[in-house]
This record gives structure tokens, sequence and C-alpha cells, in this order.
């Protein structure tokens, strides 16, 4: 099984990280493709960044389902693009790390938290868990205003911020709001005693999963392939053939 695991931000490192944490979950026989868009912002911290985002993503899916990739994960908590990715991926599983994220936490527990970068991210965080059905169990979302590209040496602070969470009624776990914490969610679970849950780990099981049990992405209606159409200036590489 191969798996494309997305970074949508154009940060080397990050994507290392990604990578890192995406091979710790996966199976022995799965094949990891951390892969860093070739366009597209050097981290993503509010709408705009993530607008222009997508392009690249959707790029990386393109190139993915040339390649023979059986799913994909966009590993960023926004999960940027992913509506459109699922028309392109043909019926194969694409997981954002937010949607994985929550919906492992509500298996895990009741309620839950998440842990997040920027306090101006955070209204994206609480309109995804409500889209995802989450709404009643997303009880907090907590910022730690570290930026997306100091996170991953903001241990300390997600770890307060993870015990702060834990005294508020009806929270039970954490969900981790950035890809660049992913490899801090053993230590930071060691920590607070709670389950911690790492997006980028949770979409690789889903997707691995998924295509185990032999249940892809919907390839219809709403998800069916892009229209025909032909699309000008800096997108003109975007246009579908046909029309």
């Amino acid at each position: 099984m191969r798996i494309r695991v997305i970074n949508p931000n154009t940060s080397e490192s990050m994507t290392e990280t990604i990578r890192a944490s995406a091979q710790a979950a996966a199976a022995p026989d799965t094949v990891i493709e951390a892969v860093t868009p070739a366009m597209g912002p050097v981290s993503i911290e509010g709408h705009y960044d993530e607008a222009l985002a997508v392009p690249g993503v959707l790029t990386e899916v393109a190139r993915g389902v040339e390649e023979g990739a059986d799913g994909f994960v966009l590993a960023c908590f926004g999960d940027p693009g992913m509506d459109a990715a699922r028309e392109l991926a043909q019926g194969r599983p694409v997981i954002g790390i937010a949607q994985a994220g929550m919906h492992v936490a509500a298996l895990a527990a009741r309620g839950f938290a998440v842990v997040t970068t920027l306090s101006r991210t955070a209204g994206r965080a609480w309109d995804l868990a409500r889209g995802y059905g989450f709404g009643d169990r997303c009880v907090e979302v907590l910022a730690c205003e570290v930026p997306v590209l100091a996170v991953d040496s903001a241990d300390e602070q997600v770890a307060a911020l993870a015990k702060q969470a834990l005294t508020h009624e009806g929270v039970e776990a954490i969900v981790l709001g950035c890809a660049g914490m992913a490899e801090m969610a053993a230590r930071v679970t060691a920590e607070v005693h709670a389950p911690v849950i790492d997006g980028v780990s949770a979409g690789v099981g889903l997707v691995e999963t998924m295509v185990r049990i032999g249940v892809g992405g919907c390839a219809r209606a709403e998800y069916a392939r892009p229209l025909p159409k032909r699309y000008t200036g800096l997108l003109e590489g975007f246009s579908i053939p046909g029309a």
C-alpha cells in the first residue's frame, strides 16, 4: 500500500517531521510518500495562506493518482482543499488531519479539546469540528501563540495548555492542532496522562484501514471527477481535459 502524505505548506523541515510520524504509525508493508508542494505558503496561519496552499495540494494529489498512490493524507489542520482533492482522487481515500484527529478523539473519549498554534486559527478549528459533526464533542480550542514554523520546539507550551484543557468539564482527550506538533504526541501524553491525538498518525491509520477493508472514497455526485473546463492565467495548468 502506498499513502501520499501531503504537507500543504512548503517547509521541507516540517515535511520531515510529518514523514517521521506517518512512517512510525504505518504498517510495515505501507509505503509513506511524504511530499512538499512546489508552490504555496511556507506556513499556513490563516484563510489567505490556506486558500493559496490549495493549488499545490491539488497538484500533489493529481501526481499521486498518476503514480499509483492508494490514498492521501492532507497534513495541515485546516484540511485545505480536501473536497477538491476528493474529486481528483477518483475513489481513493483522502483524509485531513483535523478530520482524522477529531474522529479518533471521539472514539477515545466523550469530549476533547484542540490545542493549536495561533488564536487566529481557532475559528477554523471550531468550524471543522461542527462540520465533521463534533460540535458537541469539541469542548475547547486553545492556542499556544507559537508560530507554525516554531511549534516543533513548543512542547512545554503545548503540554501546559493540554493540562489546562483537561481541567475543563467534559475534556477527556487532546487533539494536536498542527502537523508540526506530530512528534510530540507521545511526550505530551506521558505528561498529561490522557489521550493526545496526532492527526498525522490518525490519518495514516484511517487511510490504511479504509484501503485494507476495501472502502474507497466516493467518486460520484459531489465527488465525481471535475467537469471538463478551461482555466486561464496562472491557473491554466489546472484545466480539465475535454473542455
